[in-house]
């Protein structure tokens, strides 16, 4: 019987002693945390900024009705090349074509009598110059015989002439008077037929004028009816056909759009970047660009426009068309010129670029998930022993001190982690550049996420950089 009580005893204090140390281990080990680390490197950095979008020519034109009416010629094809000034479509026409001949047949009518005009204006200065010849001519006669008319006076008064010749020299000099008026008279009738004759060929030209200006406004409503290429490219779009009829109107509505033009020499991706990375691309950066259509190909690129209009991406309209915009997400559009895009190309198609903002060679790198967020007062010391410090009352400008936001990692360093302020630079796809407060190979907390988040300053830590074991399920 005693050697029974004494294995029992002998048993309660084996299991009390091992709770004992159990207890005690647990006790040393309180207040412990596991991490995950990782070392300070350096490394090629490169930053990128990626968003999608889809492929499109730099220059595209929707080619619209100016008139309304039935199609009944389209001499192209989609896909088919064109040259600038090419007939691309035609609308039926017949009443401004007849528009068009009968002012054409007008201007020839005013042009016959302007043609009219000008010869009688051109009779009128040649009747016109042969009557101011006649004019000088009877002066020239009223001249002579008025000379002639004071010698025989004189002679007459010193009795060396009869009076029948002094007679006869006087008619002469009064008929001289009556040439000369009579030739001024046809001169004065000249010049009224001449300014006659100019005034019908200025309403001859005048009309011929009007007439000309009818033409041109007939046939640029002729031209209206047919549409021509406006630029070399290529036909991508051709939603009508003969017989249909086309109206005038906004570009979105239906039979408003006849076929659109691509210069298809310059093929661009045009993005949609997030507004919290626009402010990183910069004209010229080079991109990669993949097409969803064509695989395992990736394309050079180059930024080439950046839009400074914010874009709603719930509605595609722009930020200023909407009063609602202000809580929701925001793109802006980015357009990637392709170096050598590929033959088989084609606008509409889905692609993805990834554009090259920055790079950094052989610079100081850590795991983005390592970087965190602490308070400045929850980085105070607390005293020895563990306790709280009593609460203390702080002025405003106190308080906001200890709320400001410090940027760091936690350093491991004597079995603790200790919080230590960072600067970053550009950021990677996994890393990020440390410009100040890190030197190569510290060792520093990357996990995990949770304890990043919790983890105190100054707070013991065990290492633990195992792999998680998987479990087959």
């Amino acid at each position: 019987m005693k050697r029974k009580w004494k294995i029992l005893i002998a048993l309660a204090v084996l299991v009390v002693g091992s709770i004992a140390i159990f207890a005690g281990v647990r006790y040393s080990h309180r207040g412990i945390v596991t991490v995950q680390t990782g070392r300070v490197a350096r490394q090629d950095l490169t930053s990128l900024v990626t968003a999608s979008g889809e492929i499109k020519p730099r220059k595209y034109i929707n080619i619209g009705a100016n008139a309304t009416g039935e199609l009944t010629e389209i001499p192209v094809k989609e896909g088919e090349h064109v040259r600038k000034g090419q007939l691309l479509a035609k609308i039926e026409s017949t009443q401004p074509e007849a528009d068009v001949n009968a002012q054409r047949a007008s201007l020839s009518s005013s042009e016959a009598d302007a043609a009219a005009s000008e010869a009688a204006l051109k009779a009128s200065d040649d009747n016109l110059l042969t009557m101011q010849a006649g004019v000088d001519r009877a002066k020239a006669d009223l001249e002579k015989a008025t000379l002639d008319y004071k010698r025989g006076e004189e002679l007459y008064q010193a009795k060396l002439i009869p009076k029948q010749d002094y007679d006869q020299r006087k008619a002469a000099r009064d008929s001289a008077v009556a040439s000369l008026n009579e030739a001024q008279a046809r001169l004065t009738q000249a010049k009224a037929q001449r300014e006659q004759a100019n005034s019908q060929l200025y309403s001859s030209q005048k009309r011929i004028a009007q007439s000309r200006a009818m033409v041109t406004r007939a046939s640029d409503v002729l031209h209206k009816f047919n549409s021509y290429a406006p630029l070399d490219g290529v036909v991508t779009n051709l939603p009508v056909r003969v017989g249909e009829t086309v109206i005038p109107g906004l570009p979105n509505l239906p039979g408003t759009t006849i076929m659109t033009i691509a210069d298809m020499s310059l093929i661009t991706a045009e993005v949609k970047v997030d507004e919290t990375d626009i402010v990183s691309v910069k004209m010229d950066q080079t991109a990669d660009v993949t097409i969803d259509a064509i695989p395992n190909k990736t394309f050079k690129g180059h930024v080439i426009e950046i839009g400074n209009t914010a874009i709603v991406r719930s509605t595609g309209l722009a930020a200023s068309q909407t009063t609602t915009s202000s809580q929701e997400a925001k793109d802006f559009k980015v357009v990637v010129a392709l170096d050598n895009p590929p033959e088989d190309i084609r606008p509409g198609l889905s692609c993805t670029a990834k554009i090259t903002t920055a790079t950094r060679q052989h610079t100081l790198t850590i795991p983005i998930q390592a970087l965190t967020i602490r308070q400045k007062g929850d980085l105070e010391t607390k005293p020895k022993g563990g306790a709280d410090p009593q609460p203390v009352k702080l002025d405003p400008a106190a308080e906001k001190a200890r709320k400001e936001e410090i940027q760091g990692v936690f350093v491991i360093a004597g079995g603790k982690a200790e919080f230590r302020k960072v600067e970053t630079g550009i950021t990677g796809a996994t890393d990020i550049e440390v410009v100040s407060g890190l030197k190569e190979g510290d060792e520093i907390v990357t996990g995990s996420y949770q304890v990043i988040r919790t983890i105190r300053n100054e707070a013991q830590v065990k290492v633990d950089n195992k792999a998680p074991v998987k479990v087959n399920t």
